[in-house]
Parts: C-alpha cells; structure tokens; sequence
C-alpha cells in the first residue's frame, strides 16, 4: 500500500492547507478509487476539512478556539497542572483532543473527493513555529 510523509513548517497558531500535496501523492499513484488516510503524529495540531475559498473562515475558527482554550496563564485556565512546555502547550492538547489527528477521505476518478470549497488543514494550536509530520496512506 503507496504510503508517504508530508512535513511542514508552521509559523504559529493557524491553519495550513495541504490539499495540493495530498493529491498530488493520489495522483502519482495512479489510483482511480480508493481511501485516502491522513494522520498527523503530533499531540498539539490537528487535521480539518475546512472551506479553502474565505481566509475569514480560517481567522475565525482560529479565534474561536483561541477563545475557547485561552493560554494556560489567563486566570479562567488556572486548573491546569501541565505548563512545563509554556502557556501555550497544554491548551494545544486540549484543541487536539477536540478536533481530529486523522481523516479518511475517498478517492473517486483519481481525485480527492472533496466538495467545491473544501480544503484539508494542518490546525496548528502552538503560538511558535513547529515542523509537523504528517502521514498520507492510500488504499484501495
């Protein structure tokens, strides 16, 4: 099974769409059909399908969560135990667990089958930047 690895640099807290390279891995595989496995091997990002035609969608849903899992140092966050990697990490993995570390998306006439306005996402929840791994796996 044709399996592959994607590495990223990140620039802090955002999304970062890789749409491109994953087809580009189906496409030189020749596969007509089959799954597309995506599992990203880090515990403070994510994988999204998310809409790829407004930034304002990405900003926002960055903001959301950001509003949601404040960084640890902000008094409503002052249960947290975990701080030793910074403010920022322990609400990373708290995203993390909300969100998802793998997505499965068919492939359908040699192409993702993604919707018109759908993009996948590397969600990075740290505020530095990171290189993230992410694996891509096709089966038929």
């Amino acid at each position: 099974m044709p399996q592959t690895t994607i590495r990223m640099d990140t620039a802090g807290s955002g999304l970062y769409e890789f749409t491109r390279e994953a087809q580009a891995f189906v496409r030189r595989e020749a596969a007509e059909t089959g799954l597309l496995t995506l599992f990203v091997r880090h515990t403070s990002c994510s994988l999204l399908v998310q809409e790829n035609a407004d930034p304002d969608v990405r900003r926002d849903l960055d903001a959301f969560f950001r509003r949601l899992v404040p960084p640890s140092d902000d008094p409503s966050m002052r249960w947290v135990v975990h701080t030793t990697e910074g403010p920022d990490d322990m609400p990373a993995h708290i995203k993390a667990a909300l969100t998802a570390t793998s997505l499965s998306i068919p492939v359908s006439g040699g192409r993702l089958a993604l919707g018109t306005w759908q993009g996948i996402y590397l969600f990075e929840h740290r505020e530095r930047p990171h290189r993230r791994e992410i694996v891509l796996h096709l089966s038929a």
